[in-house]
């Protein structure tokens, strides 16, 4: 084993007056490497066991937990197994000191401690300490948790964090090798176990820069607004309730500027665009929760990510980095604490690789407002723009999908449905004869950039001007394109309009295409593509901004206030032309159903994947 500390503690220096020349020092961790493996050492102990005097300030030690009477060296082995197969941050370097916490008969390990390079060996039958690799300093006999470093080379992060003591959160004072890349540390998972308080323990997660968590500033992907205001001091309610659960934050993720919708590479000027993971690497990872879609997408050392939905913004992100991910039914989740870009339409949710995690974790962050023991599943399907025959790999996929579901769900009955045309034939009173087109085509544009610049925008122009001599910030061409058009193009009523027609059509929706069951919750459910393996790159040259008017399927959750939920369902060959050879993006369907239905489908997702129709995606360039 090889341990070397590559940085000296770091510590936190402040000149407090230079007429005293008084000097605050803090402690802020420690960088080591571990057999070449980096890791960040905090400075808040966990426990303290015996320990012998030693020239060495750090000594990697491992904890293991039995409930043998007799600890042999079978046991021995076969735990060192299970550590190295089940955490990637254990490693064998941290054998050089074992605690054995619970037996206290450990004849007959000398030769398998001598085996392994253990030097120091002590046990303690009371210590409640959790196992996994720790750091004993040796002289206090202090240990304290061991952090794996990652670089994080798709940019999806923009800064890591570390939990401090009294619940609030610190940036991870630590640094790895990777160019403009942050670097984010992870706590063993052998610390945690799950239980009914908590299901999430030791869960990493990954939270959208528009949160506020407390002591970490909020950027909202602007420099400008991260430098003006101070951290947050509170944590907002929907990340906390994770927290409460036993999610481990490991950091904040990027967003696009104000949540609004960007595209690499012109659009993020502020900030660089995270890089998909999939295919080539040189896709778009969407917006706006860019970032928890391509860490989802490209980390196995990351479980969960929280982002928000306004026009689409967990949904698409999601199907093109090869997630899961979920649009809410619309206020379920509390918003508390966290960047508007328009309340009418905005909401909390999750992104995950594995729809166990997914349904476990959305749980937590619905609390009562989800229920998920219905007793049977919806049985008539509508579909929309699903291809009409299998010519495609992509189309090929979706058509599998569909088959396998019918079957699975008994389907009585599977509907193409054309949303325009049956709007035409059943158009609602007061949409005056409107098409869907014209009757919805203007309403998210106007609630995004009439209701974000006068619940953000302006106070921060105020703000921003106050502090900087009346100076205005810098903002990116797509939002200051949104907030422009909205204050010089539409008029002041123009919100109180849109909300009408919005909510003429969430009525129209509730009495035409899902009606209520109490066994199914929904009576049916809508399918549509989320993404057919398309290529989109990242190095393309696009015209400017404009407005996000128009209307397709995304739209139908956004104004009926439905839940809508993306299954990755397969990948798709295409010839790169950044590497000149095949590659493989990401095929996914959505999946929509009455609103409060929720559960339903989390559910229909857990089914799925024990049934072997859904797959848990790997993260990397290929899905599978």
């Amino acid at each position: 084993m090889a341990l070397r500390m590559f940085k000296s503690a770091s510590v936190a220096m402040s000149l407090m007056s230079l007429t005293n020349a008084a000097i605050s020092i803090s402690k802020t961790g420690t960088t080591v490497d571990v057999n070449g493996i980096s890791y960040y050492v905090g400075v808040d102990a966990v426990t303290t066991i015996q320990s012998k005097p030693s020239k060495e300030d750090l000594i990697p030690l491992t904890v293991i937990k039995s409930l043998e009477g007799n600890f042999t060296a079978a046991s021995f082995k076969s735990l060192v197994t299970n550590y190295t197969a089940s955490d990637d941050v254990f490693n064998p370097g941290f054998l050089e000191a074992v605690h054995l916490v619970g037996s206290t008969n450990t004849t007959s390990l000398s030769s398998i401690c001598y085996e392994h390079g253990t030097k120091i060996f002590t046990s303690d039958s009371n210590n409640q300490v959790p196992p996994g690799p720790y750091f004993l300093t040796p002289n206090s006999g202090e240990l304290f948790k061991a952090y794996r470093l990652y670089s994080d080379v798709q940019d999806a992060f923009t800064e890591g964090t570390i939990e401090n003591s009294d619940g609030t959160f610190s940036i991870l004072s630590a640094s790895i090798p990777g160019v403009q890349s942050s670097t984010i540390g992870v706590p063993s998972r052998l610390y945690y176990t799950k239980t009914a308080e908590k299901p999430l323990a030791g869960v990493r997660l990954g939270v959208k820069d528009i949160y506020d968590v407390a002591g970490i500033k909020t950027s909202n992907g602007n420099r400008a607004y991260y430098e003006l205001y101070p951290p947050a001091n509170v944590t907002g309610p929907a990340v906390q309730s994770l927290i409460d659960a036993g999610a481990i934050i490991v950091g904040k993720m990027k967003t696009s500027q104000f949540a609004n919708g960007e595209g690499p590479t012109a659009d993020w000027v502020d900030y660089h665009c995270p890089f998909n993971p999939r295919g080539d690497g040189y896709q778009s990872p969407s917006s706006s929760s860019s970032g928890p879609g391509a860490g989802i997408g490209a980390y196995d050392w990351l479980d969960l990510g929280i982002g928000s939905d306004t026009g689409g913004s967990i949904r698409n992100p999601s199907q093109v980095n090869g997630c899961f991910g979920n649009r809410p039914s619309h206020g379920l989740v509390s918003l508390d604490n966290v960047m508007p870009l328009s309340p009418t339409l905005d909401t909390a949710g999750l992104l995950t690789r594995d729809p166990v995690l997914w349904h476990e974790a959305a749980k937590v962050l619905y609390g009562n407002n989800m229920t998920s023991n219905f007793t049977e599943f919806p049985k008539k399907i509508w579909i929309a723009d699903f291809p009409k025959n299998d010519t495609t790999e992509a189309g090929s996929i979706l058509l599998d999908f569909l088959a396998k579901l019918e079957t699975f769900l008994n389907a009585t009955s599977t509907t193409t449905l054309d949303i325009g045309a049956f709007w035409n034939e059943t158009t609602p009173s007061g949409a005056n004869n409107s098409s869907i087109e014209d009757f919805l085509g203007l309403v998210y544009p106007t609630l995004i950039a009439q209701q974000q610049y006068s619940l953000l925008a302006e106070p921060f122009y105020e703000d921003y001007a106050a502090a900087n001599n009346g100076a205005r910030p810098f903002i990116d061409p797509v939002p200051l394109t949104r907030w422009g058009w909205g204050q010089n193009n539409i008029s002041a009523d123009a919100t109180e309009q849109a909300i009408y027609n919005k909510t003429i059509f969430m009525d129209w929706v509730s009495e035409k295409l899902f009606l209520a069951s109490p066994t199914s919750c929904s009576d049916s459910i809508i399918l549509y593509p989320g993404t057919l393996g398309q290529t989109d790159y990242r190095n393309v040259y696009r015209s400017p901004p404009g407005i996000p008017s128009g209307w397709d399927l995304s739209r139908i959750s956004n104004f009926a206030e439905v839940p809508d939920m993306v299954f990755p369902i397969g990948q798709a060959a295409y010839n790169s032309t950044v590497s000149l050879q095949t590659e493989y993006l990401p095929v996914a369907v959505d999946i929509i159903a009455r609103k409060g239905c929720d559960g339903m489908i989390f559910q229909l997702a857990e089914r799925l994947l024990e049934e072997g129709i859904l797959m848990v995606p790997k993260a990397g360039s290929l899905m599978y």
